[in-house]
């Protein structure tokens, strides 16, 4: 089930009325149909994995409760022990299980073994609410946070649906105190929640499905296509990610919202910004704040010497692109922004600092050059396909393919050409679809207007007259424009 399908809106209709019907005056009932529920959103993908949640939801409240009766630090220490090696050992296998058996392959095979193959099915979200729970033990562990009694509320904390497959990654510290009464019924709140969710539905549907259909077609055949479309579909790429996972973040905290519960913030219009370590306090909050808390700052955050705060860096962004996915691609994903951290925190004095580059205009055009290179390993299914595309960005003159040798792309292409030779450039598909170029620039403006007075404005608040108009507008449009067929949200697969 997911958030943009009919059949979520039936499920989410039915919750409503219940949680604000029967569940109105007993938090029990309440917390007990929401739990419910969620566990039946999440079956509704592959219920096998409901044991999953429920193995790390028992494990982590009883650990959290050992460790609260616990005086002896090594006995706490110990329990804590017990979480993580349940949690990340469950992360590792069903994620991570392949992808290093597929890497030591070749060792295995040269000493005369014999690496075989597990079909092992990755379970949706389970790095969501792998480090949702951790986060709760370690809080615990470190004496920020007294452990729940209530089961009931604990196990809510975990499957609640809105934020269970794609996040934000919630602390315990923010929604925990939430279950642990009724909210009240709030008008204001549940317009506002579901501008939220119209507003994420909006972005997901008719602006990053239709920036995606241009990036799968280009991305799927990169030697085909001239470097000014490869560009474009690099960019629209940076659109299709942000509007497809910002697009989830709006939609989760709008239901929250109408249900009564506050999430936090997940995304800030990171195309703003103007350094790498803006750009990551911008983008996908809730999982860079939990990487700063849980990983960087255990290494020794910036404490140290210079050199140590950089393989801190490097390991956090390291480990975090890792946590995407289990591909090389990711981990170079990490790698990269870690190494723009490095250098940008070496050369973060203004004394070192070329004048040319102290202008804000050139430091946001040096920041999304590498964001949008970033992107490339972050959208490739391979290394090969990746520098594919690097060679169309930056190199369009070169005539040999990444594997050294020549294509005849005019006719696999079946395209017409200048009569050109086989590999130049003009003898590349040129390819400008329209609405991708339209959609590119919407999200340009939609930035740019974020930096003015207007930005209220598109909070559409319930006493403005143009609200009505715009949010029937938005129903409208999803209704009548919204791509045929269905296509996941991106960061279901992580």
């Amino acid at each position: 089930m997911n958030f943009a399908q009919a059949e979520f809106l039936i499920f989410l209709c039915v919750v409503l009325v219940v949680a604000w019907t029967a569940g109105a005056n007993d938090r029990r009932i309440r917390n007990g149909f929401l739990l419910a529920a969620s566990y039946y959103f999440y079956a509704y993908w592959d219920y096998r994995f409901c044991g999953l949640l429920l193995i790390s939801t028992l494990v982590d409240f009883f650990v959290a409760r050992r460790m609260s009766s616990c005086t002896s630090p090594h006995r706490r220490k110990g329990w804590l022990i017990v979480s993580l090696m349940v949690n990340l050992g469950m992360l590792g296998f069903f994620k991570y299980f392949n992808f290093f058996l597929d890497t030591a392959r070749p060792l295995i095979e040269s000493l005369g073994g014999h690496a075989g193959t597990l079909n092992v099915i990755l379970p949706v979200g389970i790095s969501f609410f792998t480090f949702q729970t951790l986060s709760y033990t370690i809080d615990v562990y470190r004496g920020k946070l007294r452990p729940t009694s209530s089961l009931l509320d604990f196990a809510l904390y975990v499957a609640f649906f809105p934020q269970l497959v794609a996040g934000p990654i919630v602390r315990a510290t923010n929604l925990l105190p939430q279950l642990a009464e009724v909210p009240e019924f709030r008008r204001r709140m549940m317009y506002g929640g579901f501008q939220q969710l119209l507003r994420g539905a909006v972005k997901k549907i008719l602006i990053a499905d239709r920036l995606a259909e241009t990036v799968d077609v280009v991305f799927a055949g990169v030697e085909l296509y001239s470097s000014v479309s490869v560009w474009i579909a690099v960019i629209a790429y940076a659109g299709q990610i942000y509007y497809d996972f910002s697009g989830y973040s709006d939609m989760a905290i709008g239901i929250a919202k109408m249900l009564g519960y506050r999430f936090p913030v997940n995304f800030r219009h990171p195309y703003l910004a103007t350094s790498m370590s803006e750009f990551w306090r911008r983008w996908h909050i809730t999982l860079s704040t939990w990487l700063r808390d849980y990983l960087y700052i255990p290494l020794g955050g910036s404490r140290g010497s210079s050199f140590a705060t950089q393989r801190n860096l490097m390991i956090t962004m390291t480990l975090g692109g890792l946590w995407h996915g289990a591909a090389v691609t990711y981990v170079l994903w990490g790698l990269w922004h870690g190494a723009a951290l490095v250098i940008e925190r070496y050369r973060r004095a203004a004394s070192r600092l070329p004048r040319v580059i102290r202008s804000r205009v050139v430091r946001w055009f040096l920041v999304m050059t590498v964001v949008l290179m970033g992107w490339v390993l972050f959208r490739s299914p391979d290394w090969t396909t990746a520098m594919q595309v690097y060679q169309r960005l930056w190199m369009p003159w070169l005539s040999v393919a990444i594997d050294g040798s020549a294509m005849d792309v005019s006719a696999m292409s079946g395209a017409a050409t200048d009569g050109v030779g086989a590999l130049g450039e003009t003898a590349r598909i040129v390819w400008l679809p329209p609405l991708t170029l339209l959609m590119i620039a919407i999200m340009v403006i939609e930035h740019a207007v974020w930096t003015t007075r207007l930005r209220r404005c598109m909070r559409l608040p319930p006493d403005a007259w143009y609200s009505g108009v715009a949010t029937a507008m938005m129903i409208w449009s999803l209704l009548l424009y919204a791509p045929r067929g269905f296509r996941p949200f991106v960061y279901f697969q992580f």
